[in-house]
């Protein structure tokens, strides 16, 4: 995450529903994605990141983009601009997955759920899709530009997304929702809120970006704050910010759209090809057929194609080297950059994820680090830093 600037200093901000309950709780703001979002609460960033990984933490991460796309045609239209085998994705399941370019370049990235309602019928689909703060704009256009009047894509501007997040996060929130204790990893549901918080349906998932156990919930905005109040009154859940968010991703390994991926970097390069199934690739049943996919399928079936590709990186020395920094070889030449990087609790270490030539992405690689006028050795890793912790049984 870049460097935040005072939430004073920057004009027309966009508030989420939960933005008084952060000022009482004494959240430091800072504008983000064109919102004003908490950074840290008064214990600070490095105890709310332990914090979560030991106990509970509640995120607001209400600026997400949320949009629901429907109608009997939405999997293969879906399909026609997500590299994902989204017809293949049963009922109450999600998939993580990305908007391509021509070239193959990300547009962005995405949770795709598959919901349905008991008792249901019909053969009308329905996907719910959660993308970027900074690109929702984009990616709405996007998709009502491609998919004309194949589906029914529709914004929930009127909905908040809470993210419930740490090893303690099924036990806490079992009290308010039953139906999580019946969730793994990846799992989607409706629940509905007990009458002490306001008897409203929401729709959670068993997922989130910490690398730990937790759940992010959809819930409408005018209900947001009293389920916040309730969860942030179990036993063991704490309020978190973004800085915590942050260095909790980067010990998980996950990118952040802008800096770790962009449209000048394919899903190979970034080494995100896990995302797209057997199905969609070369000999697969239904391969191809979206943007870019002669460029990622190409370099799928030809790794040597790829110039270069994201990799982990641990300093020897403890001095944090940013986004930005160079990297060199034992001989001097420029290999590669930095694009997220820090001295965080858990890996307690300086870590970092770059992009570098192919050549020099070898787990066990050393590369020099350019930081303020020194050249600080970091070796290459395999990633997560630190071992994820979700529900898969």
């Amino acid at each position: 995450m870049s460097e935040p600037t005072p939430v004073a200093e920057a004009a027309e901000l966009q508030q989420t529903p939960l933005h008084e309950l952060h000022l009482s709780l004494g959240a430091r703001m800072v504008p983000f994605a064109g919102y004003a979002m908490p950074l840290q609460y008064a214990t600070g960033i490095v105890a709310e990141h332990r914090h979560t990984r030991q106990s509970a933490s509640l995120f607001d991460v209400s600026h997400m983009g949320q949009l629901r796309v429907r109608g009997e045609q939405a999997a293969e239209a879906l399909e026609s601009l997500i590299p994902v085998d989204v017809a293949g994705l049963a009922a109450g399941r999600q998939r993580y997955g990305f908007l391509l370019d021509a070239g193959g370049g990300i547009l962005d990235d995405l949770m795709l759920a598959h919901r349905a309602r008991s008792g249901s019928a019909g053969s009308s689909a329905e996907y719910f899709l959660v993308v970027n703060a900074a690109r929702k704009q984009h990616d709405v256009d996007w998709l009502r530009g491609h998919l004309g009047t194949r589906c029914e894509i529709e914004t929930l501007p009127r909905h908040a997304l809470l993210a419930l997040q740490g090893p303690t996060a099924a036990q806490a929130l079992q009290s308010l929702l039953p139906v999580v204790a019946q969730m793994r990893f990846m799992d989607v549901a409706w629940a509905r809120l007990p009458a002490s918080v306001g008897d409203a349906e929401v729709f959670l998932s068993r997922s989130g970006y910490t690398g730990e156990d937790g759940f992010e919930i959809s819930v409408p905005a005018e209900h947001a704050q009293a389920l916040a109040r309730a969860l942030l009154g179990l036993p063991g859940v704490a309020p978190a910010g973004l800085g915590a968010r942050d260095t909790l991703r980067l010990e998980a390994g996950l990118c952040l759209y802008g800096h770790d991926m962009d449209s000048a970097t394919t899903p190979v390069q970034a080494r995100l090809q896990w995302a797209i199934q057997k199905v969609r690739r070369s000999g697969g049943a239904r391969a191809g057929g979206f943007p870019g996919a002669d460029v990622v399928l190409g370099q799928l079936d030809d790794p040597s194609r790829v110039a270069s590709v994201r990799v982990g990186l641990r300093g020897v020395e403890r001095a944090p080297v940013r986004e930005g920094a160079q990297l060199f070889d034992a001989a001097g030449v420029e290999v590669g950059r930095v694009t997220s990087g820090a001295l965080t609790p858990s890996a307690d270490a300086a870590i970092a994820m770059a992009y570098v030539g192919a050549a020099h992405a070898a787990v066990g690689t050393v590369l020099l680090a350019q930081v303020r006028g020194r050249r600080l050795p970091m070796h290459v890793v395999d990633m997560p830093f630190v071992a994820h912790r979700y529900a898969r049984a």
